[in-house]
């Protein structure tokens, strides 16, 4: 079953472009992979084109030997970024065009279902509206009334931009800043109830005291926080496993590490609560499966990370729901209109809830008319091509 033709597309979508792959057999047999990340989307694509052409004429049923070769063929040019978000990519098409060949959905690959539906926790809610306490307030209640149990957000997104200041070269912020960054988050907080979960994300833009002092006076606003994202820069675990040890607030990392190797030292220092690798960043669906594996032995729940577009969605609930310690899988809950009509069938989400098809392969296929009506946006957008 040797590679014949790989396609790779750039797609707009709401956040940044995805990065798609299409997979061809000798045989007729075709698979969807999927690379997106962002910023630099045309570095991505690149990426995938380049090892896609490498891989032609080797055999689709050597997932992991193909894995490994490009991986180590390419070392050179390090163990992240472009090059392994084409490795997912390439990766995720291969399980496809095995669970196709073989007629079985691919978690039954995987070893079979622990759960029939993956909960999920909503991101990209935030769209409409400014970025006041009451903008988010309004917005976080539809998706209460979508059934979500939990959705995330980065209450100090904005607190620099948005009122005309610069981020402060040392990662602080002043104490109007901070006092905005409290009130949004006790706002969503009101608004959606008590039972609903909240995770406030990062992305690593605080210096350590300052990730410490805002941990503590979250945890005086008394909410039900699900994860504290990224208090740190990924590639420090020291740091990480100190801000953990200084406060109450669960530790969730993982969304810029690749690969188990990257894993390997948080889970040692026990730096993280919640590990969030991403399917399309990380190694695809083979890595995914292994860190969840390492996770599991250090008794670490997982949580894929998971803002890209369809196939990072439908590849990343494969994964979940084959694992023992699955714990949410994050959705982009406003999203572009063709995200689910550029599919053979929409994504089966309901009332905060993935529910897990039974087709072959991935379960779904591509119109690949609607992906070229909507190419890539290759205008800059804060200065990075997304």
């Amino acid at each position: 079953m040797k590679i014949k033709t790989a396609k790779t597309y750039l797609v707009e979508g709401i956040k940044y472009n995805w990065t798609l792959v299409k997979i061809e057999t000798e045989n007729g047999l075709h698979g969807w992979g999927e690379a997106t990340n962002w910023p630099g989307s045309p570095l991505i694509e690149a990426a995938c084109q380049y090892l896609c052409d490498y891989i032609i004429g080797k055999d689709a049923r050597q997932i992991d030997f193909i894995w490994t070769k490009l991986y180590k063929d390419f070392h050179w040019l390090g163990q992240a970024g472009p090059l392994l978000s084409a490795i997912s990519a390439i990766d995720i098409a291969l399980w496809d065009i095995q669970g196709k060949a073989l007629g079985v959905p691919v978690y039954q690959l995987l070893g079979g279902k622990y759960r029939d539906k993956l909960q999920l926790y909503a991101n990209y809610w935030f769209t409409g509206g400014g970025h006041s306490a009451s903008d988010y307030a309004k917005q976080a209640e539809v998706v209460a009334q979508k059934g979500f149990s939990a959705l995330k957000f980065d209450p100090f997104a904005h607190v620099n931009y948005l009122y005309g200041e610069d981020l402060a070269p040392d990662l602080s912020l002043n104490e109007s800043q901070k006092q905005r960054a409290l009130a949004v988050t006790k706002a969503v907080q009101d608004a959606v109830g008590p039972d609903i979960q909240i995770a406030i994300e990062t992305h690593a833009m605080l210096n350590g005291p300052t990730a410490i002092e805002m941990a503590r006076r979250i945890e005086d606003l008394g909410i039900n926080c699900m994860w504290y994202e990224e208090p740190a820069p990924p590639e420090t675990p020291d740091a990480i496993a100190d801000i953990k040890s200084r406060t109450r607030l669960p530790i969730a990392v993982g969304e810029r590490l690749h690969s188990r190797y990257m894993f390997r030292p948080i889970l040692e220092k026990q730096a993280a609560d919640v590990l969030m690798p991403d399917v399309t960043r990380c190694g695809g669906i083979s890595e995914l499966r292994k860190i969840a594996t390492l996770a599991e032995t250090f008794n670490v729940p997982v949580a894929p990370h998971n803002p890209n577009g369809p196939f990072s969605t439908i590849a990343a609930a494969h994964v979940a729901t084959s694992i023992p310690n699955f714990f949410r899988l994050e959705f982009m809950l406003n999203d572009v209109p063709w995200r689910d009509t550029c599919l053979s069938h929409p994504l089966p989400v309901e009332k905060g809830y993935f529910i897990m098809p039974d087709r072959p392969g991935l379960g779904f296929d591509v119109n690949e008319e609607v992906l070229l009506e909507h190419p890539g946006l290759k205008q800059k957008r804060n200065g990075f091509y997304i």
